[in-house]
């Protein structure tokens, strides 16, 4: 389930790629060794009869599917994609929903965390983008403050590139007062 690198454009590259916060397999694997335990449990304890047996097993391993496996399904194929031209989200193990938000469209992003969070290294980052969609809220997202910071570094050095400097904008008036056609890239010149 890694993330296929075909969706990335010829020019782009990849700055982070994460996947939430480890916090999120406590749980299941609680869930994992509880039904270990159980079955040991019932294994020594229950009689040899095979109706008890049979509905422990059963039992035990419907929640390790439901409450183990499919939780590590959904962190596994749930992916954080930082590029330099874009924040790439994809989630979703049978179906698939990904949602690409554009450097230049990025308004603002922050940051919480909560006691816990603090203490696991984890948090929330929240993105506001021009366009329809406006905000996503990516939680559990493991060293959340390097994240937001190197957000705001990518945010920054693709509104540098994509933006005229002052020397190029004294280059393109010029040409305009003195008549000259404007041209597309005036670093080229």
């Amino acid at each position: 389930m890694a993330f296929p690198e075909d969706v990335l454009t010829s020019d782009e590259h990849v700055v982070l790629h994460l996947h939430p916060h480890w916090k999120a397999l406590i749980r299941p694997i609680v869930v994992l060794v509880a039904a270990i335990a159980a079955v040991a449990a019932g294994f020594l304890l229950l009689p040899t009869g095979l109706t008890g047996t049979v509905a422990l097993y059963v039992i035990a391993f419907a929640a390790v599917c439901w409450l183990t496996i499919w939780p590590i399904l959904v962190w596994r194929s749930t992916h954080y994609l930082f590029t330099n031209e874009r924040v790439v989200l994809q989630l979703g193990v049978l179906s698939r929903e990904r949602r690409d938000i554009p450097l230049g469209r990025i308004n603002d992003h922050s940051m919480s965390q909560h006691f816990f969070e603090r203490l696991l290294g984890c948090g929330t980052l929240t993105i506001e983008s021009a366009g329809e969609r406006g905000q996503s809220v990516l939680t559990s997202i493991p060293d959340v403050q390097k994240v937001q910071t190197t957000l705001y570094d990518l945010v920054e050095t693709h509104h540098d590139k994509h933006s005229l400097g002052d020397d190029e904008m004294r280059e393109i008036m010029a040409d305009m007062r003195e008549g000259k056609p404007l041209r597309t890239d005036p670093k080229k010149a």
